[in-house]
């Protein structure tokens, strides 16, 4: 809930494009509609073609409508996720930009904590922080386990999750990418997957009113 004395937050537009490799399908939902994640999810899966017979269409289409509506409801900038040729979703990619007006942004070494706050889970064990210079911008690299709570609070169920967070030349915002996934033993083959991806990632101020592109590069 704000108040009249909360910072607004900063209206600042860009644009952000990733080249993604094959398995990437962008879950962006414009409307943020079961009906849009819907549409979206039938034309994905009409062009799956799962190589296992215990995956079926349907139960691919179903939990790409629930990831795509849960991925969305925080109405990130991007979001997508990683499926494999069977058509079973690996890990989630999401997209987010933080900034309110007459705050500066946070430093590389303030940003830490802030990265290692999460709603839902806590971090185990010691993070991994790494400082990088992408096409984007300088960025800090985060990689921790985390206990994530099950539904209805009852148990915690491990996950693993790499957070970049960038600092645009030219932006006042924070822009973080969040890349979680539950098969600890695919951390290795997932950790390259969005390595790569950010390195990719070109994010482009905008004049007012301009428009952000997604994953594909196609204007959201």
């Amino acid at each position: 809930m704000t108040t009249p004395d909360d910072p607004a937050p900063l209206d600042e537009t860009f644009e952000c494009t990733f080249e993604l490799q094959p398995g990437w399908i962008d879950l962006t939902l414009r409307e943020g509609t079961r009906a849009e994640a819907k549409a979206l999810a039938t034309e994905v899966v009409n062009r799956l073609n799962p190589l296992g017979p215990e995956i079926e269409k349907s139960a691919v289409f179903d939990g790409m409508v629930e990831r795509a509506v849960d991925l969305n409801d925080d109405v990130p900038t991007l979001a997508a996720a990683y499926y494999s040729e069977a058509g079973e979703a690996l890990a989630n990619l999401t997209v987010d930009s933080y900034g309110d007006e007459g705050i500066a942004r946070p430093g590389p070494e303030e940003v830490v904590p802030l990265l290692l706050q999460w709603g839902n889970a806590e971090v185990t064990g010691a993070p991994q922080i790494t400082h990088l210079e992408l096409a984007a911008g300088p960025a800090v690299r985060i990689q921790a386990m985390l206990k994530v709570k099950r539904m209805l609070g009852f148990g915690r169920k491990p996950a693993e999750f790499i957070k970049y967070a960038v600092f645009p030349p030219g932006m006042e915002s924070l822009v973080v990418v969040t890349v979680i996934w539950e098969k600890i033993a695919l951390t290795e083959q997932i950790t390259e997957l969005a390595d790569e991806a950010v390195r990719t990632m070109r994010v482009t101020p905008l004049p007012a009113g301009g428009a952000s592109t997604s994953a594909d590069g196609g204007t959201a």
